[in-house]
């Protein structure tokens, strides 16, 4: 490709941008898909922040080349599919995933999460993971036990002297002093 045409530049440009772009990408080979199942894979993903679009795999593998994780251009054969996610990957592996359950053409080739290249079986465990509020209060909630012990501790030592101090005067109370 001595002197590629401006629109297969300008497509792998475009391409190369939306891998830098994205929090994760989802691959996907969709043979056998009809364009209204495609449309509606895209409406289901879009209130979610991911995008899905089909490009040229040569073009793709380039663009890959230019910007992704080693490997990340092997995933790129057959009808391939990439969904570009900005935001939680999670609720878009799961929503991907649960298409891909009533429409068994639509098969997860794996991904690019964090500049790291997922497998197939990685990437259909991102979408069994809790979605990102859940995790985020589970890490709260582990971040505010020790803090909760240590107040309960610190609250226990003036109460346990006022106790003594109370003990004590009975004490001497009751021995006549």
């Amino acid at each position: 490709m001595d002197n590629p045409r401006p629109e297969k530049v300008a497509t792998v440009e475009q391409v190369r941008a939306r891998l830098e772009e994205s929090d994760a990408v989802i691959v996907t080979e969709y043979r056998g898909l009809k364009v209204k199942d495609l449309e509606a894979l895209r409406r289901s993903l879009a209130p979610l922040g991911a995008e899905y679009r089909v490009y040229k795999n040569t073009l793709a593998r380039i663009a890959a080349g230019q910007s992704a994780a080693d490997g990340f251009a092997g995933l790129l054969t057959g009808p391939t599919g990439l969904t570009f996610v900005k935001g939680d990957a999670v609720a878009v592996a799961r929503a991907m995933r649960d298409f891909s359950r009533t429409s068994p053409a639509l098969l997860i080739k794996g991904g690019l999460l964090g500049g790291s290249v997922l497998g197939v079986d990685a990437a259909l465990a991102l979408a069994d993971l809790p979605p990102r509020e859940q995790l985020l209060a589970r890490l709260a909630g582990a971040l505010a036990a020790p803090l909760r012990g240590m107040a309960g501790a610190l609250a226990a030592v003036p109460r346990n002297f006022a106790y003594g101090l109370a003990a004590l005067r009975d004490e001497r109370a009751s021995h006549g002093g």
